[in-house]
């Protein structure tokens, strides 16, 4: 993952409402060892975050410039230097008129992942810590906290340039609650929500629900074909990267590698050819087997309460939405 560029810089606010200071750092950070582990430590915080959203950029204005000076920089007409120092100046700005307390070290870094380029943006707080020195004593020191990190946005810049129709091509966290903090550093970054990545995953997963009924697949083929899904799912979001749906159809089914993406484009769900993952919802995603006497049980967790309700004291499950086919045999073997 080569860092292309990067920068530091710190905005010092304190709760006393006294005006921010920003101290700008002056130059790129230095390639160093120290320097790739803080920007590969910054991505695996970031992708393990719950409560991201994807979205796009606002048009250029005078309230998001943001865009403009980024293209400004990617086109070469301005420098990385040049180009964070306008962004950290708008983003205190924002700061302070959102009459928020807390400041932070401002990090800014163009890397580039495969083909990929990304643009990270986060603000990151200072913690202490004590380390051991070479003569066996305790020290104080403060660090990086990269373990709570609450504001940042990264940017598929190749996306963006390739694809400016794309409403996903910037991820950012995603406050709860509309918290006014995550709202100023979105409005920072001049972005709208533009794909609802929970209810993308939800429908995909309705889709794998419905295509594993109509296939009518085996319990241990159902199985495994869930296995892939969330396996590759999950790893998505661990990287920080979409779902692909080809990519997920030839997991299912290697045989029929194209069977799974058809049958969603042609039942018309709704999905993008891309669905940035949400990994609390593929979470509560996990099937329930059960085999006795004669019997065999297989169906997907989030069914219970709709079409599969559980009486826990009775033991007993009540089906509803009944696959036609088996509805047709219970028909025939009770006329």
């Amino acid at each position: 993952m080569p860092v292309l560029h990067s920068i530091i810089h710190k905005i010092d606010k304190k709760p006393d409402g006294s005006p921010a200071v920003l101290h700008y750092s002056g130059a790129e950070l230095v390639e160093s060892q120290a320097r790739d582990e803080l920007i590969n430590q910054f991505n695996e915080s970031y992708n393990a975050k719950a409560g991201k959203a994807w979205g796009f950029f606002h048009a250029e204005s005078g309230a998001f410039p943001f865009s403009g000076w980024l293209s400004k920089y990617l086109a070469g007409n301005d420098g990385f230097v040049s180009f964070s120092d306008n962004a950290v100046e708008h983003l205190t700005k924002l700061m302070e008129e959102s009459n928020l307390s807390v400041g932070g070290n401002a990090l800014f870094c163009h890397y580039r992942q495969g083909m990929t380029d990304y643009l990270i943006i986060g603000l990151m707080q200072e913690t202490e810590a004590v380390v051991m020195t070479d003569v066996l004593t305790l020290r104080p020191v403060r660090r990086l906290d990269l373990d709570h990190i609450h504001l940042a946005a990264r940017i598929n810049l190749s996306e963006w340039k390739s694809n400016p129709a794309s409403r996903q091509y910037i991820s950012f966290i995603k406050g709860k609650n509309g918290r006014k903090a995550s709202d100023y550093f979105r409005d920072f970054i001049g972005c709208q929500e533009g794909v609802d990545g929970p209810g993308e995953t939800r429908t995909l997963l309705k889709a794998f629900s419905d295509f594993v009924e109509r296939e009518d697949l085996g319990e241990e083929s159902a199985r495994e074909k869930t296995h892939a899904l969330v396996s590759y799912s999950m790893a998505q979001s661990k990287i920080g990267e979409p779902i692909t749906l080809d990519e997920l159809s030839e997991l299912i089914d290697e045989d029929q590698p194209k069977a799974f993406a058809d049958f969603i484009r042609n039942k018309d769900y709704g999905l993008s050819p891309t669905i940035p993952a949400d990994k609390k919802t593929l979470n509560k995603f996990r099937r329930f087997t059960g085999r006795a006497e004669g019997l065999s049980i297989s169906f997907e967790q989030h069914l219970l309460g709709s079409k599969i309700e559980f009486d826990a004291d009775g033991g007993t499950l009540m089906l509803r939405g009944l696959p036609t086919q088996l509805t047709d045999q219970l028909k025939r073997a009770a006329a």
